[in-house]
């Protein structure tokens, strides 16, 4: 099969990045996003180890790194505001807890979405409401009414994936809760904030507050954690999710309250279970899945916005060197990618414990834990791909 036909579900960062490497191993791109415009701002998301060598193969490490917030670091605090700690950005080579490439999830979005723009087709506002699928293609339907029929489908659609529940059953059966709920919202810039990031972490409660630079110095972006054994907000619901956070916080100390005051008046308010997505597969046929929809690491990885784009480059990869058939492509995609996966989920199930206020049962092992914390920044191999096309090396 020479090209293929692909519709990727998602304008996010999965899908953008997955959409730039298919067309340069010579697909047809159509990216659908629920959407009616990519949405700005978000968390910060980082890149870091291998996930900076497949920015650079993109050609967008000087966009990428042009787009960043520029945070200096991070100064855990006390309630009173005295440093406790410091971390700064160019620890560990960039790696550390504050990433040397920091950006916000919508100007990530951005960046790639800029990329791919002339060479890919968008449909904003609109998703996929029916699929079947054959062994030649996939016929889709979208809500608009429109159909189209395609080779190929992926999902990059997220965390509540709807192409996931729509292909592979509803989405109770693959998250798994790590007992901790997050939160974050941009509010002006009234505390002074300056290249650095705060964080306060109460004693003992597990609850936590901070507070994040962004490229706007006039904003900033609050954030808090709090444990949560379960979740019964539904994640569409914001007035819900706002009075939950209220009731939560109420009496947490530091600057808590002030950044509570702007609940009501900030533009992006975005609040959720932190949660990871297991799967057995990936694929069914000729419907696949990238990203949080396929493998969510959880924010308390650090590595989600790097599993994303690593996934893209291998995925469009694998497809191509096997030709466009799905079977062949797909298998190799998950063979790869999954104990990476697997050593991300667990840096993030280890994270969220540290977070809830979990006690150890035991001493950690460092140099296991040094192991680890390797294994999910550089534990992959990126294959140079040179047997199949690059429009990029024409």
């Amino acid at each position: 099969m020479s090209g293929s036909r692909v519709l990727v579900a998602g304008a996010s960062i999965a899908g953008p990045a997955l959409a730039h490497w298919l067309r340069r191993r010579g697909a047809e791109v159509t990216v659908v996003e629920r959407a009616p415009r990519l949405r700005p701002g978000g968390q910060a998301v980082d890149a870091r180890g291998v996930t900076k060598e497949v920015i650079r193969r993109m050609g967008l490490e000087s966009a990428v790194r042009a787009a960043c917030t520029g945070t200096a670091g991070a100064h855990t605090v006390d309630a009173d505001g005295n440093v406790v700690e410091t971390f700064r950005a160019e620890d560990n080579a960039g790696d550390g807890f504050i990433a040397d490439i920091e950006i916000l999830r919508g100007d990530l979005s951005q960046v790639l979405y800029d990329d791919t723009r002339n060479g890919v087709e968008y449909f904003f506002g609109d998703q996929i409401a029916g699929l079947a699928q054959d062994a030649d293609g996939v016929d889709v339907r979208l809500e608009s009414g429109e159909r189209r029929r395609f080779d190929l489908v992926v999902g990059a659609d997220g965390l509540h994936s709807s192409l996931r529940a729509m292909a592979f059953g509803p989405r109770e059966r693959f998250l798994r809760h790590l007992g901790l709920v997050l939160a974050f919202y941009s509010v002006p810039n009234e505390f002074g904030l300056d290249r650095w990031l705060l964080e306060y972490q109460e004693p003992e409660s597990g609850r936590a507050a901070a507070l994040r630079p962004i490229r706007d110095a006039t904003r900033a972006m609050a954030m808090f954690t709090f444990p949560a054994a379960g979740f019964d907000v539904d994640y569409r619901d914001v007035e819900g999710q706002k009075r939950l956070l209220r009731a939560q916080l109420a009496g947490l100390g530091w600057l808590a309250p002030r950044i509570l005051e702007h609940l009501d008046d900030t533009p992006d308010f975005y609040l959720d279970q932190v949660a990871q997505v297991a799967m057995e597969r990936w694929s069914d046929g000729r419907v696949g899945l990238i990203g949080d929809a396929a493998f969510s690491s959880s924010p308390m990885s650090g590595q989600g916005t790097g599993l994303a784009l690593v996934g893209a480059y291998l995925l469009a990869g694998e497809l191509a060197a096997a030709e466009w058939e799905p079977a062949a492509g797909f298998a190799r995609y998950e063979t790869r990618m999954r104990p990476f996966v697997e050593a991300n989920q667990e840096i993030g199930r280890l994270h969220a414990r540290m977070r809830a206020g979990a006690e150890p049962h035991e001493e950690p092992d460092m140099a296991a834990l040094t192991a680890l914390v390797e294994r999910a920044l550089n534990g992959i191999e990126l294959p140079e791909y040179a047997g199949v096309p690059d429009s990029a090396r024409l």
